[in-house]
């Protein structure tokens, strides 16, 4: 089954320079090993695409059920620099909640989650 990340976490986003910074929260305990499983770096790297010309850093922090990345080279030069119109990253949280990932079927019915088949 392929589930939206907006269905196991909430998010938050901001900039440091010409890196955005995206925290992701499991909505529920137990969503979050699978999202330690799921949601690598390489992952997160692979969504966005072009849009991180840099490296993407993960950092767990099991005790928040939650994870930091750091998207290096995101913003343009960064807030004062840039002319995106989102230079200070405010909207990678939603666009991190819009990533496909794939879970086992029995998993999501017992999270009652609905999937979505590709």
């Amino acid at each position: 089954m392929r589930v939206q990340l907006l269905h196991l976490a909430h998010a938050r986003s901001g900039d440091k320079g010409d890196t955005a910074n995206v925290g992701l929260i499991a909505l529920r305990d137990e969503y979050y090993p699978l999202m330690v499983e799921k949601v690598t770096a390489e992952a997160v790297k692979n969504h966005f695409g072009a849009m991180v010309k840099g490296d993407v850093e993960r950092f767990e922090l099991p005790n928040l059920k939650a994870m930091n990345f750091l998207l290096h080279g995101s913003l343009g030069g960064g807030g004062t620099r840039s002319l995106m119109t989102d230079a200070q990253g405010k909207t990678f949280s939603t666009a991190l909640l819009r990533m496909n990932i794939d879970i086992p079927d029995e998993e999501g019915k017992r999270f009652g989650l609905q999937g979505v088949t590709k």
